[in-house]
């Protein structure tokens, strides 16, 4: 399989472009005419930059308003043409993408517009050229992948064929299936994208909103499967135009693709058996069994006020590492370490961002095959140096510099608390407080990683994604997706700041772009537990009056249950499905928290509807603590 992407994909001049794509391990590229014409340098130039980057000019694109143009204008348009292959042999490149017309003057026709092409084919036929004809979703004409095949079926021209687009084909609501009847040798590029469902102009739509494969909503997998069913073997190109990434790092929205790239094939090729298209092996997709660890980077100082805190939540200091700085709080199958040393990675992500959390366990079927699977899609591992009587536990970078350790029972990683920590006295215990596992982990980013955050944990973990909801801060809105296993094992929710007048958005400032904002556990009764939690000293969060009365109006619960959440600081939401309770800590360092969470029934959500009341509860008490004291 033979990766591409489009210039005008990512940002940056043309050479920062090609140093980002070859970077990312593409094979080629579609060289857009605009990236070319600002360059200041020859057609020669350009292509042996190209391949002393160890990419190819896979399509030059794009021509345009070129078939069913009346006389003088179809002259015009074959003059035109000619100076494009011009340019094309100069470049080093044999394949140019005609999409289309919208010309006002084209006069359309099946027959005439093969009449057209079959001339065109004979011409770059006789420079050893090739043309492909795409079906632009907003074509005057022909804008359905049917009717452009049907025209080069016609034109029966060797050197002419079909360029495919996912986004032409699925934006217009389109069937994919209808392409598996098409020879695949007819089939000279397919161009890939997705994008959320969003009810707008097509080519606005287009033109801003497309993203990565598995990054929106459309169903691009089925369209490569019955692309690749047609036994189609050539490139497989991104063609991405989205304001956010033309702002964004040209490396890492190089990364972005090629990964999504991967992802696809490798999901194409497990629904599709003996495809044509060859995928990089790599294990399947892993489950997730939830949280195992998290892990706390902190000062000695620091570590003694997040303990107390801990006391407070019902968490026993209950083990010592054998050889370094780090203790285990424990409470039910909750695990939290708290990691002081002064050197390793905790050391210098607390020197970056402060007491924060820096590693996360997760507990998976196979441990040894997420990191496989990981480093198939470009991740990198993680290793430092392993002391007498350690284990070797795999790990791997995850997005936002933090680290993910992997868990599982296969060899004697889940034995890691017996054998690399001894029990100590219980000298500073916390009172059971009927908290028993991590419901869910709180990241935060900007807004305009989210779709990086997102695409790279479901191209490992078998997981999915709910829609993305608003969340309103006072400082602005704040992007949150939840993205879950399908037994809900390991949950996670990503929340993207677009300002730091936000909450959120100050956390990433503040902590110099920690991921962790806030840790939810689990109880089974949320009352016994807030009453517990009140006698361990434990500070909630205070949630306004009117709250309360509000929620009276808008469920009618009953007054005594009401009255026992505001006497707690619980907040409730509920669906067809079932109840969410919930009650937060106040703010600690940089702006880390803690949430306590009992769903009953089936409920699948986050209580996001209560988002905005915690959001000005969090303000008051910020604003409380910032005042001056007398």
């Amino acid at each position: 399989m033979k990766t591409s992407i489009a210039t005008v994909s990512i940002a940056g001049d043309l050479r920062e472009k090609l140093t980002a794509i070859a970077a990312a391990g593409y094979d080629g590229i579609e060289i857009f005419e605009q990236d070319f014409i600002a360059f200041d340098g020859s057609p020669q130039d350009v292509g042996r930059m190209v391949r002393d980057h160890g990419l190819e000019i896979m399509l030059f694109q794009p021509f345009r308003d070129f078939e069913g143009l009346p006389a003088p204008l179809r002259a015009r348009a074959f003059d035109r043409a000619e100076r494009k292959f011009d340019l094309m042999q100069e470049l080093g490149t044999d394949l140019v993408l005609v999409c289309s017309t919208v010309h006002p003057d084209s006069l359309g026709g099946i027959d005439r517009t093969a009449d057209d092409f079959a001339e065109l084919g004979a011409r770059a036929a006789s420079r050893g050229l090739r043309v492909g004809f795409e079906a632009l979703a907003w074509g005057k004409h022909i804008n359905d992948h049917r009717d452009a095949w049907e025209v080069v079926r016609r034109a029966d021209h060797p050197n002419i064929g079909l360029i495919l687009d996912s986004f032409h084909t699925l934006g217009r609501k389109l069937s994919p299936e209808s392409i598996r009847s098409i020879p695949g040798d007819k089939i000279f590029f397919v161009q890939l994208a997705d994008a959320p469902l969003i009810e707008m102009d097509l080519l606005y739509w287009s033109r801003h909103f497309r993203n990565m494969p598995g990054e929106g909503d459309l169903a691009v997998v089925d369209f490569m499967r019955a692309v690749a069913a047609t036994g189609y073997d050539g490139p497989l190109s991104l063609e991405i135009f989205n304001d956010q990434f033309r702002g964004g790092s040209p490396r890492a929205i190089a990364i972005d693709g090629h990964r999504s790239l991967l992802f696809l094939m490798d999901q194409v090729k497990r629904l599709e058996p003996g495809i044509a298209i060859e995928v990089p092996a790599m294990p399947d997709r892993v489950r997730a069994e939830g949280v195992e660890f998290i892990e706390f980077a902190a000062s000695p100082q620091d570590a003694e006020g997040l303990g107390l805190t801990l006391q407070t939540l019902g968490f026993d200091r209950a083990a010592q590492h054998i050889h370094k700085d780090v203790t285990l709080w424990r409470q039910g199958g909750i695990n939290i370490v708290v990691n002081t040393e002064p050197e390793g990675f905790a050391h210098s992500s607390y020197l970056t961002h402060g007491t924060s959390v820096c590693d996360i366990g997760l507990r998976v079927e196979n441990a040894a095959a997420t990191v496989e699977r990981a480093q198939a899609l470009g991740a990198a591992t993680f290793t430092q140096p392993v002391g007498p009587g350690e284990l070797s536990i795999p790990a791997i970078r995850g997005v936002g510099g933090g680290v993910i350790h992997f868990i599982d029972d296969k060899t004697d990683l889940s034995k890691v608390w017996d054998i690399e920590f001894k029990p100590v006295e219980a000298a500073s215990t916390g009172k059971d407080a009927g908290l028993h596992r991590i419901d869910h982990l709180a990241q935060t980013m900007n807004y305009d990683e989210m779709l990086t955050w997102a695409l790279f944990y479901t191209s490992i973990f078998d997981l999915g994604k709910s829609p993305m909801v608003d969340v309103v801060d006072p400082g602005g809105l704040v992007r949150s997706q939840a993205i879950e296993s399908p037994d809900g094992g390991l949950r996670l929710t990503l929340n993207g700041a677009e300002t730091h007048r936000t909450l959120a958005g100050r956390f990433i400032a503040d902590s110099f772009g920690s991921s962790v904002q806030h840790v939810a556990f689990a109880t089974d009764d949320i009352f016994a537990t807030a009453a517990k939690l009140a006698k361990n000293g434990f500070a909630t969060l205070q949630i306004s009056a009117n709250y309360y009365a509000d929620l009276t109006a808008r469920f009618g619960l009953p007054e005594d249950d009401v009255a026992a959440m505001k006497a707690a600081n619980i907040l409730y939401d509920c669906d067809e499905r079932g109840a969410f309770y919930q009650l937060y800590s106040q703010s600690h360092g940089d702006g880390h928290f803690f949430e306590i969470v009992e769903r009953r029934g089936d409920y699948r959500g986050y209580g996001a509807p209560n988002a905005p009341y915690r959001i000005a509860a969090q303000r008051r008490a910020q604003r409380n603590s910032d005042m001056p004291r007398k």
